[in-house]
């Protein structure tokens, strides 16, 4: 029964995610979400099992959000940002507590984080496209995420481009970079981790 569930909710989000890409092909970044394999790699490359906070911009339909709630500890909290109306209705919908979900911009994240009470996050987690974006639109999104993160936090991307690295080595540095090949387009992943000062 539970796996018949879950079956019928990935099929269910993956066409809400189709739709949503044929609709908005700037905002979203592919035609359908993540696999579970790039999910593993962003868990493990982002280190989410020892944050306390933790930030997804772009949650999408919540595939990735899902296996982050995964791997989160019990009292820690997992910001969702997502822009889509559609895509926040679906991520409202998941039953966990630790969830907020918000509906707004990735350039907004310094007010989103005091709106919510929350504290630098040791975690920010990307997906939005980087690659589709005007560059002053992407820089201001990178020195948010970069202004916040608490030090030695970690920021992973994972992107179709790599214009990402580009955008963001003015306010995190070089990236460390991989590839996840069993992913429909394969994906980019990008890590940076906040020096302290």
């Amino acid at each position: 029964m539970q796996r018949a569930l879950r079956l019928h909710q990935e099929m269910t989000d993956r066409v809400v995610f189709m739709r949503q890409f044929l609709k908005y092909p700037h905002q979203v970044a592919s035609i359908i979400p993540s696999s579970r394999f790039l999910e593993r790699r962003i868990i493990e490359l982002a280190e989410v099992r020892s944050a306390r906070t933790v930030v997804e911009l772009g949650a999408g339909t919540g595939g990735t959000t899902r296996a982050i709630l995964g791997a989160l500890l019990p009292d820690a909290t997992l910001l969702g940002v997502e822009i889509n109306p559609q895509f926040c209705e679906l991520l409202g919908r998941i039953p966990d507590t630790r969830l907020t979900v918000h509906r707004g911009s990735a350039q907004e994240l310094r007010e989103t984080l005091s709106q919510y009470g929350l504290r630098a996050p040791e975690v920010v987690i990307s997906g939005i496209p980087f690659s589709t974006m005007g560059r002053i639109a992407g820089s201001r999104i990178l020195e948010a995420i970069s202004s916040v993160l608490a030090p030695g936090g970690r920021f992973v991307a994972y992107q179709v481009s790599a214009r990402v690295a580009d955008l963001a080595r003015p306010f995190l540095g070089p990236a460390r970079g991989e590839v996840e090949l069993l992913n429909v387009p394969p994906m980019r992943l990008y890590r940076w981790e906040k020096q302290p000062t």
